[in-house]
Order: structure tokens, then sequence, then C-alpha cells
């Protein structure tokens, strides 16, 4: 029987131009296509019609559930017009990723590295957000996104939450506003990182142990899982972006 290798780290697969392109990168450019191909399908499939159907029908349900999650949390039109492309953008692209991880072939087509002892399995595909590179960057992206956000709402008074000299308690409240934000790539790229790769583990050591009939259950609990932590991330995006919007003092 082989043995099960799990690794921590995304493998790189080929390298272009000098550029090592890993497996959790390939699986993410994936993922972009079949975005960008949708879209294009939907635009050409757009008819000025009541009654759409087919994907045009599932385009504006998704568009539709999105847009209202958004205003939900702003409670301001302008404001959902300018967040909501980014936060359907988060969840569409964290949300397939999650789930192409769990299709037949991902994580189990691939090619041998090494040789002896040190031969070890290399899979073709991973899922981005199984590889903690991936949502470090999604989560300086939100982060970095929240600042532009506030400098746009409220201009450089935005910046008078983190540098305040009025006094030595303000000055300190700023400090920890700053960690607060730094913060949150943590929190973001660690929350997402953590709850996908743990279910990836859990479904290689099940299947491994188990093949065909044990891991079903727990497939059927990833994709609940991919689904929310998808939502989550896209939620505190939102709530965060919202929070920038306000002056200072008016958070509440």
């Amino acid at each position: 029987m082989a043995a099960l290798h799990i690794s921590i780290s995304a493998e790189k697969v080929f390298s272009i131009a000098g550029l090592s392109v890993s497996n959790a990168m390939l699986t993410s450019m994936v993922v972009s296509g079949l975005l960008i191909a949708f879209a294009l399908w939907v635009r050409l499939s757009l008819k000025r019609t009541n009654r759409p159907t087919g994907v045009q029908n599932l385009a504006e349900y998704i568009v539709e559930a999105l847009h209202d999650l958004v205003q939900g949390v702003t409670q301001n039109t302008r404001k959902t017009e300018m967040f909501f492309p980014v936060i359907a953008t988060f969840f569409l692209f964290i949300l397939l990723n999650n789930w192409i991880g769990l299709l037949p072939g991902v994580g189990s087509i691939g090619f041998f590295e090494g040789e002896g002892a040190t031969k070890v399995f290399v899979p073709y595909f991973r899922a981005g957000t199984a590889d903690l590179n991936m949502t470090i960057a999604l989560g300086l992206i939100s982060v970095i996104l929240t600042q532009f956000v506030g400098v746009a709402h409220l201009k450089l008074s935005y910046f008078a939450k983190f540098i305040n000299l009025s006094n030595p308690i303000q000055f300190f409240v700023g400090i920890l506003e700053i960690v607060s934000e730094l913060s949150h790539v943590i929190s973001f790229a660690f929350r997402l990182f953590g709850n996908v790769f743990a279910g990836e583990v859990l479904l290689a050591v099940i299947g491994f142990l188990v093949p065909v009939i044990a891991p079903m259950p727990f497939y059927g609990l990833e994709i609940f899982v991919g689904l929310i932590q998808a939502l989550v991330f896209a939620m505190l995006s939102v709530v965060f972006f919202n929070m920038a919007t306000l002056g200072h003092g008016d958070e509440h």
C-alpha cells in the first residue's frame, strides 16, 4: 500500500520563464478561467425579457442574493454599488476554490518527484484556498481595499483614528487601531486556510483508510463548510468596508 503524503505547502508543478507555478496557483487559474467563461456565457445569453431562463436566471439569482447581502450591511445604495463587485468576486472566487478541491482528480492525479525514500506524490491540482500564500493574499487585498474605501469617503480625516496626538490615550488607541487592521489579515488568512486545509486532510485520511463509502458524509460537510467560509470572508469584508466609511467614533 502506498504511503499517505500530506503537504501543508503548495507543491511546484512547473516553471514559466523562471516563475514557479504551484498546484494551488494552477487551480486558481482554472477557477478564474471558469468565472470569466461563465460571465461571457451570461453576457451572450442576456435577453430583454421579464422571464429569463437558463443561465441568465441562475446569474440573476446569484447577483440578486449577493447584492441583497451587501445592501443589508450598508443600508446605502451608493456604498452597495461601490462594494458589490469586490464582495461578489471574493465570494465566487473563494467558493469555487473551496469546492473544486472536492472534485475527483483534484489532489489525486499527479506525478512522483524524487527517488527512493524521498519519492513523494505531487498532485497537479490543489484548492487555491488550501494554500496559505493565497489566503494571505486575499486577506491583504481586503484590508488594503478597506483603507482605500476609508480615504475615498473621509479623505485624510480617515487617518485620524490611527494617528492622534491630542493626548496619550488617543495616541495608544491609534496604535491599537493599526494593530487591529493588521490582525485582520491574519484572521482572514488562517481562518480560511485552516478550515479548507483541515477538510482536505480529513477527506484524504478517511479515503485512505476506508475508500469509496466512508468519505461520502464528509463530502457533504465540506460542501457546507466551503460555502460558509466564502460567506464569512465576504461578510467580514463588507462590514470592514462599511466601518471604514464612518467617521471616527461613529462605528457604534
